[in-house]
Order: C-alpha cells, then sequence, then structure tokens
C-alpha cells in the first residue's frame, strides 16, 4: 500500500493498539443487523402527509409500541403514546390544557418511552445512538439505554427518572425522547423524485430532508424544473410559476421562498382586465395560509403566464431541431385570424382566441411587457436564499440514479425503442443511451447550475434541463409528447392522450429488468425501484412487477391522483428481514389514526447484517487498509507515535 496514505491514517490511529481496536470495532459492526431504509416516491408536496409519514416511519413505530406493550398496555394507550412520539410538544400541550400533564403521567410516560428506545435501538451501536441522541442529553440516555443486567433495573430507572423530573426538565426530556425514537426508526430515507408541485409547501418538506442525517433523492422531472428554473432557465421559470398557479399554490412562491410576484399581478391586471380568463381558475386542492389571492386574479395572472411560457418554449424548439419537438411547437401552428390550430393533419377551434400579447409574424417574441416581467422575476428566482439554498441541497444528495444495496433507483425511465433496444438520445452532438445516458445527464444538470463551462455550453446545458422536464425522449418524463397547449386550449379531450415510453411496457418483463441491473453492474438479485408512474390500486394494478424485479412506489401521496390511485401513497420498507409496502390511507390532520396497511413482498432468506450491505463492504475496506497499516507498524516500516 501506498506508504503515504498509510501516513495519512496513522495520524487518526498512531499506535497498534489502536489500530487493533478499531479493527475489532469495525468487525463488531458489520455483524450488527442491517439499518431499516425507506423508499418515498412523488411527494408533490404533500408537506403534512409526507412529514407525518416520517415521524411514524410509516406505521412502523407503532408496530414496535405494540410488541413491546401489546399484553400489558390498552391500545387506546398505545395510540396515545405513539401520537406523543410524533407531535411531543403538541400533545404535552393538549395534556397540560385538559390538567393530565402530572408527574405521574411523566413518571410513567418516561418509563415507555426508554422501552421503545430500547427496541428501536437494540440493533445500532453505542456510537451511532450518541451520534442522534440530542446533545445535552447524551449521557442520561446513554446510561439509560445501556443498564447492564447484574444492577437493578427498575430502581436505577426511577432514581434516574425521579430527578429528571425534579429537576424540572422532564417535558423537555421527553421530547428528546421521542425525536431520538424517530431518528433511530429510519436509519436511511430514499426519495424517488418529485418533491415539487401541486401539494402546498414542497419547501416545508425540503427543510424536513436538510434535518435528516442519511438522505438520497434520485431526481424527478417537476424536481428539476425547479433546479432548472433556480438556473435561471426563463421557460423553467415560468412552467414553476404557472404550475403554482394552476393550483394556488402561493404560499411557497411568497411566503416559502421570498419570490416577488406583484410585478406579475400587475401585468395580468392591465393586460387581461377585460378577459374573464375562465379557463385558468386554479385547481384549489389546499387553501393558501399566508397568501390568500383573489381567483379572479390568480386566474388572470395564471393566463399571462401561461402565454409567455408557450412562447419561451416555442424559442427552445426552434433553437434545437435535434431535439426533434417542432411538431409541438403548436403556438406557431395557430391561425389566430380564425382562432384554430392544426394538430396531426386536423384543425381545432381554440377555446380561448384572446392573445392581445402574441405578434402573429413573430409569435414566440415576448411583448415589452412581458420581457420586462421575465427580467424581474429572472432576478427573484436568481435572489431567493432559501431557494437556492434548498436547490443546492438536491444537487449534493441527488443524481439521475443511485445504485445501493443491490437496488437500482430512479424515477422515470430508461429510455427504449419499441422494439426493445435502448433509446438514443442526442446530446452536443453525441448519442447517449441507458447507463451513459443518466450519466451524461448528471453532469449536465450539476454544470447548469455550477455554471463551470463556456458560455455556450452554459446556455445549452441550462435549455437542456427544460428538455428534461417535457422532451420526449427524456428519462425523467418518459411519456412521447407533453399535451400542455392541448389540455388549456382545445376542448376535445382525445387530443390530451400522451403516450408511456415503450420502457413502461417491457419493464415489467424479469429478463428485461435483470438487463438493466446488469448495466449497472447489479446481479439477478437486486431490484428496480420507480416512482413517476401512479398505480392504480383500486383498478387491479400492482406496485410489483417483473416477478418482483421491479417496484413502482407512486401510491398518490398528491391528493390530485388518490381518486386514480385508491389509496394515498406507498413507502417501500427494507429492513434486516423483509422488504414490505405501507399503504397509506389519506392525510387528515388531528385525525389519530394514520396507521398504513403493511404487505411483506419478500421475506429474506437470512437476517440481513451490515455486512450484506453496501457500508459492510466500505467498512471490509477500511479493516483491509488497518491491517495494512498493523503490518507496517509491526514491520517497523511506521513508527507508533
Amino acid at each position: 500500500m501506498d506508504k503515504k496514505y498509510l501516513k495519512l491514517l496513522a495520524k487518526e490511529y498512531p499506535t497498534i493498539d489502536s489500530v487493533a481496536s478499531e479493527i475489532v470495532n469495525l468487525a463488531a459492526i458489520r455483524s450488527l443487523p442491517k439499518g431499516t431504509e425507506y423508499f418515498f416516491s412523488d411527494l408533490h408536496g404533500e408537506n403534512e402527509a409526507f412529514i407525518h409519514m416520517l415521524k411514524s416511519a410509516s406505521g412502523m413505530i407503532k408496530k414496535k409500541i405494540d410488541i413491546v406493550f401489546g399484553k400489558t398496555v390498552t391500545n387506546a394507550e398505545r395510540e396515545n403514546l405513539a401520537n406523543l412520539i410524533y407531535y411531543p410538544e403538541k400533545e404535552m400541550k393538549r395534556l397540560r390544557n385538559n390538567g393530565q400533564l402530572t408527574e405521574e403521567w411523566k413518571r410513567l410516560t418516561i418509563y415507555r418511552l426508554i422501552l421503545v428506545c430500547e427496541s428501536v435501538s437494540a440493533k445500532y451501536t453505542r456510537s451511532r445512538v450518541r451520534k442522534r441522541t440530542p446533545k445535552d442529553l447524551v449521557y442520561i440516555l446513554d446510561e439509560l439505554l445501556n443498564v447492564t443486567d447484574d444492577v437493578n433495573k427498575d430502581f436505577y430507572y426511577d432514581k434516574i427518572i425521579t430527578t429528571i423530573i425534579e429537576t424540572g426538565i422532564a417535558e423537555n426530556f421527553i421530547a428528546s425522547l421521542c425525536l431520538l425514537i424517530r431518528s433511530l426508526a429510519i436509519d436511511r430515507l430514499h426519495i424517488i423524485g418529485d418533491i415539487y408541485d401541486r401539494g402546498p409547501r414542497a419547501d416545508i418538506i425540503m427543510d424536513e430532508l436538510i434535518s435528516m442525517l442519511d438522505v438520497d433523492v434520485q431526481w424527478g422531472n417537476h424536481d428539476i424544473s425547479w433546479m432548472g428554473a433556480a438556473s435561471g432557465n426563463r421557460a423553467l421559470i415560468a412552467n414553476v410559476i404557472r404550475i403554482s398557479m394552476h393550483y394556488n399554490n402561493f404560499d411557497i412562491l411568497e411566503d416559502g421562498y421570498g419570490l416577488n410576484l406583484r410585478a406579475l399581478a400587475i401585468f395580468a391586471n392591465e393586460v387581461y382586465k377585460n378577459d374573464e380568463c375562465k379557463r385558468y381558475f386554479p385547481n384549489t386542492l389546499d387553501d393558501n395560509v399566508y397568501d390568500t389571492v383573489d381567483t379572479k386574479l390568480v386566474a388572470k395572472m395564471h393566463k399571462a403566464i401561461t402565454v409567455i411560457q408557450l412562447k419561451l418554449e416555442g424559442q427552445l424548439m426552434e433553437k434545437y431541431p435535434e431535439w426533434e419537438m417542432s411538431n409541438r411547437d403548436l403556438l406557431k401552428k395557430v391561425d389566430f385570424s380564425t382562432g384554430t390550430v392544426e394538430i396531426c393533419g386536423k384543425v381545432y377551434e381554440l377555446a380561448d382566441k384572446n392573445f392581445p400579447t402574441v405578434d402573429i409574424s413573430q409569435p414566440h417574441k415576448l411583448s415589452k411587457g412581458e420581457e420586462e416581467l421575465m427580467n424581474v422575476l429572472e432576478n427573484s428566482f436568481m435572489h431567493s436564499e432559501k431557494l437556492h439554498n434548498h436547490m443546492r441541497f438536491l444537487f449534493s444528495k441527488g443524481s439521475m440514479y443511485n445504485v445501493c444495496n443491490d437496488n437500482l433507483l430512479f424515477h422515470g425511465c430508461i429510455p427504449m425503442n419499441k422494439d426493445g433496444t435502448f433509446q438514443s438520445v442526442k446530446i452536443g452532438g453525441e448519442s447517449y443511451s441507458g447507463k451513459e445516458l443518466l450519466d451524461k445527464i448528471d453532469i449536465i444538470v450539476n454544470r447548469a447550475y455550477f455554471s463551470s463551462g463556456s458560455n455556450e455550453e452554459n446556455q445549452y446545458d441550462s435549455d437542456f434541463m427544460w428538455y428534461l422536464w417535457r422532451g420526449p425522449k427524456s428519462p425523467l418524463y418518459g411519456k412521447d409528447k407533453m399535451t400542455f397547449f392541448e389540455r388549456y386550449y382545445i376542448d376535445d379531450k382525445s387530443t390530451y392522450t400522451e403516450n408511456y415510453n415503450s420502457y413502461y411496457k417491457f419493464s415489467e418483463k424479469p429478463e428485461v429488468c435483470c438487463s438493466i441491473l446488469k448495466m449497472f453492474g447489479l446481479d439477478d438479485n437486486g431490484h428496480i425501484i420507480n416512482g413517476h408512474v401512479p398505480v392504480k390500486i383500486k383498478n387491479g394494478e400492482s406496485p410489483v412487477k417483473a416477478d418482483g424485479k421491479l417496484f413502482v412506489i407512486d401510491g398518490g401521496i398528491s391528493k390530485a391522483y388518490q381518486k386514480a390511485t385508491g389509496i394515498a401513497g406507498y413507502t417501500l420498507i427494507y429492513d434486516s428481514h423483509s422488504l414490505s409496502l405501507a399503504e397509506h390511507k389519506p392525510f387528515i390532520a388531528n385525525e389519530s389514526e394514520h396507521t398504513p396497511t403493511v404487505h411483506i413482498v419478500k421475506k429474506l432468506d437470512t437476517r440481513a447484517n451490515i455486512s450484506d450491505t453496501d457500508k459492510g463492504n466500505e467498512i471490509l475496506e477500511k479493516i483491509a487498509d488497518l491491517r495494512c497499516l498493523l503490518d507496517a507498524y509491526k514491520s517497523g516500516e511506521l513508527k507508533e507515535e
């Protein structure tokens, strides 16, 4: 081994004893059960529902409580304990108001929480538990969770709990215990794309994700839209605002990210003051809390930004003929004199014929007012500190795909042709497909935001992020077209059809999944985990496909999809015993019972240890390095400190 590397390693382990001790420690860690991984997809801004899923570990905390107290505590008390763990401050406030926050309640509750914490932390090392424990309570909790068998445990607990109550820190201690239980329940969190759009507060979800210790994100097309907007792509800035207008989501834009929409409101009210904008009234799934805007004004703002987006997208379709999207430049195909548009050889009447800002001779050109408005909006996006904090998190923790513990994670698809071959996408004159395509896109997306190339290259990268949002060969979008124009301007719903990429047909075949897994360095024991396509369980569809090789876990966390799916989202849970799917019920605030239905979809033959994981392999490599250092000390090649 390289002597320079050994010298660097020796700074951390300066003696034979310290090296030997760490080798023993790492070997012991590899023998522990693997931590529990949680997989979520398509959160779409549903902050309340998602955060409840996190706090409850998708029902697994309640399951632990039932295991620990099932024979000794009533179901109602177990339910109350679960709600306390999820929302300690809220529950203690309720009990205080009801006169129930007594010393006896505190004593019993601390004791029960310690037992739950012991159960949840059993498969972790003491050092790992300490890392997740609130700093001011590390010593007390370490003592309580690691009482040796030769100590009278009940007496020991009673003395410490009495002291906690007498010193007045009981409520803070209870809240910290609840936090520790929640933190230990989820060892690693995977988000399979689409954090943003439709639901009210994706920014609150991002704050929660940033607070997690071990999380990764596989970008979805809606995430890329926001990332591209933060990179300065005007078409995506317009898209982000348009979708927020469509769902009346002002809170995320103005309260969440401090984005200035006043200029849009003034512009829309002036240009469309005599237009009722009936087709643009918002689809309100959630009421705004901080920014209540008159729906008539919202409709005008919605129309204004929609027309701007059509123009900006038309410019991109014209600029990049290699994207083969000229047939989707429908604004250019409008006959404004007759109020019609020709699509695929058929003429349709427009449902809205009022386009006061469109220059018929140059339909893609922004009017002077639109240009000034976009300057204001772009400036607002580029200077939102919180937006860029969240986007940098998506870049640092995110990627097009992830390979983790024999699972291949990506949001949409690996584009395929109708004959089952992998589809090529031309990027900068070169063709890419399969894994190489996703790797290339990773580079482009990061370069677009961090601006590491030439001005021309940066512009291409930024524009390509728009292609990822809705391009016909985009692995994030996965459809032949986005019928954006048709849904706004044509009443004939037959024009709304969007065909999924051939991947979605072929991926239901086990042999195709195996070939994809092999491409990413995995064997036939692996799994593909996707989101993006809502699974309509009420129609008999299953999230488990290709004989268990493929999991599609978009079950409708978003309210917009729950009528179609019949449930309110999935969580895929991978613990040391099994792979399980939790089916969630619609989340209703202040209701106590949200425990999902959990189905085991794959029982492991033997319990999985850390040695069976990627982390176990990393530890094994470190042990090998430490053995080399140990040999160097023993041979005299290096001297102990």
